[in-house]
């Protein structure tokens, strides 16, 4: 019902951010207040439109947009996924950046704008103090602040890729024996996962593996495994992500080829269900006589 075409939607992404109006630097506790705010006036009971299109959409913009961005942030897990998700976006901006060009005034302000952090917040402010001013300029101004977020995320991911990274001092052979592997934590949360996995315990499973993903966000084995581990728990939405991390970070990343394996059979398989239903309600109707007008009409006229 509402398509936004500029930003970060562009992507296929749902931007909650931009649909609440707050930045992507925002705490939950703002994100709370700001959503608060929102569905006041857009409630049925307290909104100030007078005029009955504008009340009618006022609800719609509620129930279909607001409310279903916030609640992705209310509960941990999705607000994870959500935030993963996001990372990837941002990856995939800095790479076809040749190609992305603002599509508002404000965006192509930011992205000249030499302190980029600050011009960004000013300008997300003023677009959010007239968001939800009038429920028809909604979806403008909503893919307006995308559009900024957008350029943010580019101008951020910019500047780490360009930070230095530490020279690490050559070593001999002896010296560099020495060193402890850099991989204890995050390699033995994935063994331990791996153990835990086989003998069903996929809560406990994942559990590990996302203590282990916030210490290393880029570690392809244990994006892999809990792509895995989602799909066991027949969670597939929660999995998609993560398999597709693992497999932009390694695309020949073996626990992640595995799921996007069964992934893409109980998608198949689900499709062919969905058919074979539809073929038999259909032959259900015709030896019924027509359904339920059939039914009460008593079928085909002798």
């Amino acid at each position: 019902m509402f398509e936004i075409k500029q930003g970060l939607f562009q992507f296929e992404f749902m931007d909650n951010h931009g649909i609440l109006g707050v930045s992507l630097e925002a705490e939950f506790d703002d994100i709370r207040k700001r959503y608060m705010q929102i569905a006041r006036r857009l409630h049925p009971d307290t909104c100030p439109f007078e005029n009955p299109q504008d009340r009618d959409l006022a609800k719609q913009l509620l129930a279909k947009l607001v409310s279903p961005a916030y609640n992705q942030f209310s509960k941990e897990a999705e607000r994870k996924e959500y935030t993963l998700l996001l990372k990837t976006i941002g990856d995939r901006i800095v790479k076809e950046q040749h190609h992305l060009k603002p599509q508002t005034e404000a965006g192509q302000k930011l992205l000249q704008a030499s302190d980029y952090q600050n011009a960004y917040e000013s300008a997300i402010k003023a677009l959010a103090k007239h968001q939800y001013e009038s429920p028809e300029k909604v979806l403008d101004i909503t893919g307006q602040i995308s559009d900024l977020n957008l350029v943010y995320l580019l101008r951020k991911n910019q500047k780490s890729a360009a930070s230095p990274s530490p020279k690490v001092p050559e070593t001999t052979p002896t010296q560099h024996s020495a060193i402890p592997k850099k991989d204890s934590f995050v390699e033995q949360a994935c063994h331990r996962a791996e153990q835990l996995m086989a003998s069903q315990n996929y809560t406990q499973a994942a559990s590990e593996l996302k203590d282990a993903i916030k210490r290393e966000p880029d570690n392809s084995h244990c994006h892999g495994l809990l792509g895995l581990v989602y799909l066991k728990q027949n969670q597939p939405k929660l999995a998609t992500p993560h398999i597709n991390r693992a497999l932009q970070l390694d695309p020949k990343q073996p626990q992640a080829l595995e799921a996007k394996k069964e992934l893409e059979k109980s998608t198949t398989s689900a499709g062919t269900k969905s058919k074979t239903g539809q073929q038999t309600a259909k032959k259900s109707d015709k030896s019924s006589g027509g359904g339920l007008f059939g039914g009460l009409f008593g079928g085909k006229k002798k």
